[in-house]
């Protein structure tokens, strides 16, 4: 048997959203799988300016970056997109004319507004960066930040419509619920650069393993043939999981990579 691929979502996957750590359990199956020559990637909706900070001190083979819009594996960059500039600038411009507010997402650093945002929940991601520690690298008004993906919240006042339908057909837009969207190019996601990872591997499908709890896991679980869904997570993905095991804070990775013989 060949050696297996393993691909984690990390906020709700690995990283507890209620302890905000990593089990120590994940930790050591992380090690023993590979161990045993298994290969492990963080396959996350952060861009790396974030992921690196939060991940820290997990071992793992690379890391799928910005919902697959920038691909590192053991060092070296496969791939790394950004929105061109004036269409960036059109995007936060017209975004806030319509009365959404959030984050600008690129692989050296995130963008949001200087002073608080009078939509609820853009305000309150701004203080939860801030609050942990993650600092913007420029600020809203700044038209040289080119970013990669972005995030927006909405409220009651939003021509979300209006905004969603100017961007389609090139964005995806992801509903995370609770006036959330992530938005990512399209053409990109967890899928393309799940794939892009295997090729370079030239590891077959059936030997790669998708964990994962939210939306944006999504066209990941679909195009994966063993796709491992968490024990809290949102309904989307389970008409694609293989294997329901416990949550984070139950030993949920350790539960099913000892289940599925991948230590």
């Amino acid at each position: 048997m060949g050696r297996k691929a393993l691909f984690f979502d990390l906020d709700g996957t690995l990283l507890s959203s209620i302890t905000h750590t990593v089990p120590d359990s994940a930790v050591r199956v992380l090690s023993e799988t590979r161990k045993k020559g298994n290969l492990a990637f963080l396959n996350s909706g952060r861009t790396w300016y974030d992921l690196s900070k939060a991940s820290a001190g997990l071992e793992m083979d690379g890391y799928l970056c910005g919902c697959g819009t920038q691909v590192l594996v053991e060092g070296k960059e496969l791939l790394c997109y950004r929105i061109p500039r004036q269409k960036g600038i059109e995007i936060k411009r017209r975004a806030w004319a319509d009365g959404l507010d959030g984050v600008l997402e690129a692989p050296d650093g995130i963008c949001f507004r200087s002073d608080p945002s009078p939509v609820a929940g853009a305000e309150w991601m701004r203080q939860l960066f801030l609050k942990e520690g993650i600092f913007p690298t420029s600020f809203w008004d700044d038209d040289d930040f080119e970013y990669s993906k972005f995030c927006l919240f909405a409220d009651e006042k939003s021509d979300r419509e209006g905004f969603f339908g100017w961007l389609t057909p090139d964005f995806q837009i992801i509903d995370r619920g609770g006036n959330f969207y992530e938005i990512v190019p399209a053409g990109y996601t967890k899928a393309t650069a799940m794939n892009l990872v295997l090729a370079h591997y030239d590891i077959p499908p059936e030997d790669a393993y998708v964990f994962g709890d939210s939306g944006n896991d999504l066209d990941m679980f679909a195009a994966a043939w063993n796709a491992v869904l968490m024990g809290s997570h949102d309904s989307v993905l389970e008409p694609y999981a293989t294997f329901l095991t416990r949550t984070v804070e139950d030993d949920g990775i350790a539960f099913a990579m000892e289940k599925l013989g991948l230590v």
